[in-house]
């Protein structure tokens, strides 16, 4: 179910709004360009989005237009420099992959915190449901019969 007040699509509203986002500050403008042609793609998700982005990211990557830390490889003439450079890079890339280590153990701390959170919850209720029940032991109705056994 779609319920965005905007859509992202050629309609009088987003033209209007696009064109006082340039007047009033241009990159407002340029943002809803970018919604009102890429809007639908994402649908509203920031995963797809995320997605979406590090695919175009690895894709210029491969192609040598893209200029991040494992990429660049053009030359400045001055080989102690290029040395220096790449030792930065080389560090940069060992520091991203640690942080990154570490917020994959972050993000599994959470779930293990949920997950104990969430058992000792069930926990509760199951003793709560328990302590609720009557405690009649094995005393029989009036019949004779076990009202505990069903």
């Amino acid at each position: 179910m779609h319920t965005a007040i905007i859509k992202p699509e050629w309609s009088p509203l987003t033209v209007i709004l696009m064109v006082l986002g340039f007047v009033i500050f241009w990159p407002l403008g340029l943002a809803v360009l970018a919604y009102i042609l890429w809007g639908e793609r994402f649908s509203g998700s920031t995963d797809r989005a995320e997605r979406w982005f590090n695919r175009q990211k690895q894709w210029a990557g491969r192609c040598g237009s893209y200029h991040g830390f494992a990429g660049h490889t053009s030359s400045s003439g001055n080989a102690a420099f290029d040395a220096y450079r790449e030792e930065q890079l080389k560090r940069l890339d060992e520091e991203r992959r640690k942080l990154d280590e570490e917020v994959e153990a972050f993000h599994e701390h959470m779930r293990n915190l949920r997950m104990a959170r969430d058992r000792e919850e069930f926990d509760r209720f199951m003793r709560e449901r328990q302590n609720s029940r009557p405690q009649n032991g094995n005393q029989t109705d009036q019949g004779g019969n076990n009202p505990n056994v069903y």
